[in-house]
């Protein structure tokens, strides 16, 4: 069963940096050579997220918006008091959220929704450089 495995590194700017990720998926999927199995994709870090939107200004601002009110910027974190740092929030989102997402592949490609894109969210507190690993399996 072939596996083939690439890595994705992206310059993002923290607080809620939300990026689409999927035309890289589908790349990785092609050139894979595997017509049938799953793809994983998965965040290297615990102030990251894995997840899939309509990737639009109107539905990211709401993922943002919830998230602020499921973890919000400012609040009292055992983290921050532990670490002397103020990214609790961060961990926390990453947490709820994941950091990993596996998909079908069918007919030699990624299987997912018309609207239905795949985006790294990252929560820290600052800029950071991720990494990304993408891992076909399949036949």
């Amino acid at each position: 069963m072939p596996v083939r495995q690439t890595t994705l590194r992206l310059s993002t700017r923290g607080m809620c940096d939300v990026i689409d990720i999927t035309r890289a998926v589908q790349e990785a999927v092609s050139q894979s050579g595997v017509h049938t199995g799953v793809v994983n994709v998965s965040g290297l870090g615990s102030t990251l997220g894995i997840t899939t939107i309509e990737f639009e200004p109107g539905a990211v601002q709401d993922l943002r918006e919830a998230l602020d009110r499921i973890a919000p910027l400012h609040d009292n974190y055992a983290h921050n008091a532990r670490w002397g740092d103020h990214n609790g929030f961060a961990h926390l989102r990453s947490a709820l959220m994941g950091t990993s997402k596996t998909f079908p592949v069918q007919n030699g490609a990624l299987h997912a929704g018309t609207w239905q894109q795949i985006v790294l969210c990252d929560f820290d507190d600052r800029p950071r450089l991720r990494e990304i690993t993408i891992t076909v399996i399949g036949e």
